[in-house]
Order: C-alpha cells, then structure tokens, then sequence
C-alpha cells in the first residue's frame, strides 16, 4: 500500500520548490514529521525478546494528526465508533470544491475562505432542501474541510 510518506518522498521536493513560501508553518511542520516518522531522524528503542533472544530496534513515531502511519488505528477506532452512532436514516455526502483560480488566494487566507466556503455550502443545501422538489424539509448538516 502506498503511504502520504512514500508520496512526499516521491513528489515532496518540487511541491516545497514551487509552494514553500507560500505554505502556512503547520502545513510545513506536518511536512517534515510525516517524512521523519519511524526514521533514524525520530531516533529509536532497542528491545530485547527474553524469548527469542534477540535484540529488535525500532524507530520512533512523528505522533502528528495527520500521519497515516501514527494515526491510521485510531482513525479506524473512531470510525468504527462513530459508524456505530449513524441513525437509520437516508444520507449524502456532498463535496463543494473550491475553484482553482481561488485555492492559492484561499491558501493564504484560510479562516476567511474556508468560514465563506461553509456558509455558501450550508446556504446553498438548505434552499434546495426547502424545495418541495428535493425533499421539502430543513436538512441536518455536517461540514469537515479535506485540504
């Protein structure tokens, strides 16, 4: 499987030639954990199996959010948590994009941007929800930005 570190590696080195000026520091701090995570960078522990007798090393984790490779048990955890919370009832997931000739401006204006693009969204559901033609009623909604 593929990894975001196997990604940056690849790839990660013409995105930080072209944007890094431009990238918020988080966005570079998560840059650097996620091509660090479960390297000699991180450092490590040396274990030893009274069983097998042997000594095993391994390579710390980065622990940012964002890791697939420190996260991705705890995500599944929590999906399947909140899997279990769903109510038996009809539901859509929608994605509202944001128009290339925007995302540099939004790049460098996220709270403004982003709060305008949920408010757009939210407004735009909810008049179509109102239409007898769609379903005539108030909708429930739930926004989560994927950046």
């Amino acid at each position: 499987m593929i990894t975001l570190s196997d990604i940056l590696h690849s790839y990660g080195q013409n995105y930080l030639g072209k944007f890094t000026d431009k990238m918020p520091y988080i966005h570079k701090k998560t840059f650097r954990d996620i091509l660090s995570c479960r390297t000699e960078v991180m450092g490590g522990q040396t274990y030893y199996c009274d069983e097998c007798k042997e000594f095993r090393f391994s390579y710390n984790s980065c622990g940012n959010r964002n890791c697939n490779k420190c996260q991705g048990d705890k995500a599944k955890v929590w999906f399947d948590k909140a899997n279990q919370l769903l109510l038996p009832v009809t539901h859509f997931l929608i994605t509202f994009t944001m128009p290339d000739k925007l995302r540099q401006l939004a790049r460098s204006n996220q709270i403004i941007f982003y709060n305008a693009l949920f408010k757009a969204a939210a407004a735009s559901l909810q008049s179509l929800a109102w239409d007898s033609e769609y379903s005539g009623g108030k909708l429930a909604i739930m926004g989560i930005l994927h950046t």
